[in-house]
């Protein structure tokens, strides 16, 4: 597709970035340090936006309340959002890092969201997956969608994609981009080399919303519970743009993004419009029923 200068000065394409990395649970100062090591070469080679994997300087299988309670921080004031905070800044780079947010007594499986201006938002992971209920709040913000010059931004946090309604209402808020920190786990009859269930969720969501969505996993084994990898850069006609990553090394995909091209991915052709099209005289009006659409 050829744009005119006009076009590539208002909708230049965006390079981003999915970090798949391998926290270890408990060693905190090593795993925020490798993450703003891997932060800084994802910019280095040109990214705008850098996505972490969940609970990226925790870890993920705490022993106990009291373990995820001593090892969670405050959000944005906290040493590690504080420092994701320094390097999106200095490094002129948007950063969305999963983190254990402790707020007075309770505690949330989060994802900051800061830029070149500093901290932008928090999102609080709606859907808790397994042992996460023994030490988690459910999510309390809603699905934010964050304004950036680079485009609007949502976050999801791993098992919040198994639900289809959260990628609709994002779109239907109006978001070009949404960043995945997840920490995935075999699933059942998932073996071999089949793709990763997660995968195919994020690819047939992408389709059916007009979404680009940057999956960050985490590799390794902690605690017994091995995780997969394959992190994956979806755009927004559904296909993967980057990816999917290995089972068990550490890397960063890259690709990159056109939000002119991804908002026109929502008209399939000259009739149809995968968010226009939907039958809102028929269906419960939470799934969207409501907010206006964007017209650009």
């Amino acid at each position: 597709m050829v744009r005119t200068a006009d076009e590539a000065s208002v909708f230049p394409d965006v390079v981003v970035a999915s970090i798949q990395m391998a926290p270890k649970v408990g060693s905190k100062a090593a795993n925020l340090k490798r993450s703003i090591e891997l932060i800084e070469e994802a910019a280095g080679h040109g990214a705008v936006i850098a996505v972490l994997p969940e609970l990226a300087n925790t870890g993920y299988v705490f022993s106990s309340r009291r373990e995820a309670f001593e090892l969670a921080e405050a959000v944005p004031d906290g040493e590690s959002a504080s420092a994701w905070i320094d390097v999106a800044r200095r490094c002129k780079i948007h950063v969305v890092a999963g983190i254990a947010e402790r707020v007075e007594d309770r505690l949330y499986n989060a994802a900051i969201v800061a830029g070149p201006k500093g901290y932008i938002g928090t999102y609080r992971k709606l859907h808790l997956w397994g042992d996460e209920h023994l030490f988690f709040e459910s999510g309390d913000l809603g699905l934010p969608v964050f304004h950036t010059e680079i485009g609007r931004l949502g976050a999801v946090i791993c098992y919040d994609g198994w639900f289809p309604e959260v990628y609709r209402l994002l779109a239907m808020r109006g978001a070009d981009i949404v960043c995945m920190p997840t920490n995935w786990v075999p699933m059942p009859g998932q073996a071999g080399e089949h793709m990763a269930m997660a995968n195919t969720l994020a690819m047939a969501n992408a389709h059916s919303n007009g979404l680009n969505i940057i999956c960050a996993d985490r590799i390794g084994t902690e605690r017994g519970q091995p995780f997969i990898g394959q992190s994956l850069i979806v755009g927004a006609q559904g296909w993967p743009i980057a990816g999917p990553a290995s089972k068990d090394r550490e890397e960063i995909l890259y690709a990159s993004i056109n939000l002119k091209e991804t908002r026109r991915a929502r008209h399939l052709n000259a009739f149809n419009d995968v968010l226009r099209d939907r039958r809102d005289d028929i269906y419960d009006p939470m799934l969207g029923t409501g907010w206006p659409l964007p017209r650009h």
